[in-house]
């Protein structure tokens, strides 16, 4: 009895990492902690629940990916116009909005992210009645989303890419970042480089995709990201891509909330 004790304890202390603990924060933000099965380090995510949340009710999960050098806030507290954009929409169309670290604060979605974030949405699959899953980003985020997408695209339905990219081959800015995340450089492991550049996948890229870029965009140039659009776009996708003229690093309101709006309006609804 004594062992059978202990190994019961055991077990339940491991049902309560997987779910996370989820610290009340005001408003309806719940900061919540997790152990990764990748490391067992302590990781973390930000969830919004929709008001008049019922745990029976079934709810579509929209994931916001945050930018290079910050972290699961951005996309919960921000106002810039991506970050409201994203609450607004989860809030009209009671998602449940969820915005994780993903190895912050310089992700670019690399391996460890990766896993963190398959983690994550099976964790939220566990505790709620999900049906739908969409990522959106915006700057890494925008990347990162096409990277996870292309890599996992059976846990997705639908992604919102706002100035992100597409080819990290032909990249040239925050490579250190980078290559941390991914375990080494360009050079060093291209085959991984390959994996997380969405232009080099286009097939596996099934669901619904908004992409809005900035012509003057220099931070995080566009040209990946149009040219992945089209090709998609010749393979019958449901596509969206707007590109901003005169624009640079940053998608405004407007632009970001219709492109959430055209990715869900072009998914249907699971039958579960």
């Amino acid at each position: 009895m004594k062992y059978l004790r202990y190994i019961i304890f055991l077990y339940l202390t491991f049902l309560f990492c997987l779910a996370g603990t989820a610290q009340s924060l005001p408003g309806d933000l719940n900061d919540v902690a997790f152990v990764s099965g990748l490391d067992g380090t302590t990781q973390y995510y930000v969830e919004i629940l929709p008001e008049g949340f019922d745990k029976e009710k079934e709810y579509d999960l929209l994931i916001g990916l945050h930018g290079h050098g910050s972290d699961r806030w951005q996309f919960a507290k921000d106002k810039r116009s991506e970050c409201a954009s994203f609450r607004d929409f989860a809030a009209r169309h009671e998602m449940i909005a969820v915005s994780p670290d993903y190895r912050a604060k310089t992700s670019w979605m690399g391996p460890a992210a990766e896993k963190d974030m398959v983690q994550i949405i099976q964790e939220l699959q566990w505790k709620y009645r999900i049906n739908r899953v969409f990522l959106v980003g915006g700057s890494m985020g925008g990347t990162a989303a096409l990277t996870f997408a292309a890599i996992h695209p059976g846990l997705i339905d639908g992604v919102v890419s706002m100035n992100g990219l597409a080819n990290h081959f032909e990249y040239g800015k925050f490579q250190d970042a980078i290559a941390a995340s991914f375990g080494g450089d360009k050079q060093t492991i291209p085959m991984e480089y390959k994996k997380r550049s969405a232009e080099y996948w286009p097939e596996k890229l099934n669901m619904p995709i908004a992409f809005t870029v900035g012509r003057q965009d220099s931070v995080v140039p566009p040209e990946s990201v149009i040219r992945l659009a089209r090709v998609l776009q010749v393979l019958g996708r449901q596509i969206l891509l707007n590109v901003d003229e005169t624009g640079g690093h940053e998608t405004n309101y407007k632009d970001a909330y219709e492109a959430m709006e055209f990715v869900l309006n072009h998914t249907d609804r699971k039958n579960k």
